[in-house]
């Protein structure tokens, strides 16, 4: 394993010491820096990664240990090997050990001993440094391909999303926006950014249930009888047995949308005429989304109405069909709401 060029930073009170390191480095062309001063040394070494840190144990100012110790609150990496004159102190070497030092050299240095002790310490920096790299690297590809799969399940739901809305006068363009919509509620409503997220996929899915609706009964161009309107209302449990099973996140919630954004506040919705917060806040986002883009959109049965007639209709409805709450963040932030609708108005 190539070590040349690597740095070593050399610390000793006796500047012959110095010299005769400065000697041995040389010899295995290696860098050096080389300092008397042991706290100059401690800055030095924080702000300049070196390779290998060769102290001395006895010095004025911070000792061996101290340095030791200081330093290995900062790196722990960086091998250290420790030259003392008390080669056979076991309690010092111990202690070195504990604070942080990989090896030792002792008074008089030998310079095979020197020479094989420095070897051994640098390849085990690069050695790690190697193993880190990997580890790295090892990181960005699994990031890398997690972002891939993650794309790949947005896309998927997207299409997903769309599918119910070409089998009904809806359009992908009313899929986006209420998706939109719901994004900027449920972040008004204090949601986290990965439910607000959830919620953006999850939403297309409120109509998936129209899958399973008679083309006679759901392309109807005229009024509805109460039968069959009691078919199209089945479409939000349908929807909720589709995706009710599934393990991903998005399509669970986009279940728990289905069967509950046809909900209204004051128990009087369907499937099930539960009421005010016992309706998922997920389903009480999508209602208000729902209806304000239908309100806003051209169907084939009636004419778009204005922004602020559509902000209208949600005034009147709150406590009634809407979470009040919701309703009031809607308006107050209808600003927000109105560069939506304009960035997508006419998309049908």
């Amino acid at each position: 394993m190539d070590i040349n060029s690597m740095e070593i930073l050399s610390i000793d009170d006796n500047k012959l010491n110095l010299k005769i390191i400065e000697n041995f480095v040389n010899q295995l062309d290696l860098k050096l820096t080389s300092y008397s001063n042991s706290t100059k040394a401690l800055e030095s070494a924080i702000e300049h990664k070196y390779d290998l840190i060769i102290i001395d144990y006895q010095m004025p100012g911070l000792n061996g240990l101290e340095f030791i110790e200081t330093y290995r609150k900062i790196d722990s990496v960086v091998p250290i090997i420790m030259i003392t004159n008390f080669g056979k102190d076991m309690d010092l070497q111990i202690r070195a050990l504990k604070l942080g030092a990989n090896d030792f050299l002792s008074k008089p240095m030998n310079i095979a001993s020197f020479k094989v002790r420095v070897i051994n310490m640098l390849r085990l920096k690069k050695a790690y440094a190697l193993i880190e790299n990997k580890a790295l690297l090892l990181e960005n590809e699994v990031n890398r391909i997690t972002q891939k799969l993650r794309e790949s399940e947005q896309e998927t739901l997207s299409i997903l999303g769309n599918s119910a809305e070409y089998r009904d006068n809806d359009t992908g363009a009313h899929t986006i926006r209420v998706a939109k919509y719901c994004k900027l509620l449920a972040q008004l409503a204090g949601l986290t950014l990965k439910e607000q997220d959830i919620i953006f996929y999850a939403s297309p899915f409120h109509d998936l249930g129209k899958l399973g609706i008679p083309d006679n009964i759901l392309l109807k161009p005229g009024k509805l009888t109460l039968e069959e309107f009691e078919i199209i209302k089945t479409h939000s449990t349908i929807g909720h047995s589709i995706l009710k099973n599934s393990t991903s996140k998005y399509l669970h919630a986009g279940a728990d949308i289905a069967i509950s954004h046809h909900e209204k506040y004051d128990g009087t919705g369907y499937p099930k005429g539960i009421q005010g917060e016992d309706i998922p806040i997920f389903g009480r986002i999508t209602a208000i989304a729902d209806v304000f883009d239908a309100l806003t959109s051209i169907r084939p049965y009636k004419k778009a109405w204005s922004f602020d007639e559509a902000c209208g209709l949600l005034e009147k409805e709150k406590n009634k069909h809407f979470d009040p709450a919701l309703v009031d963040l809607f308006l107050i932030n209808k600003s927000e709401f109105n560069f939506v609708y304009e960035e997508y108005k006419g998309q049908e």
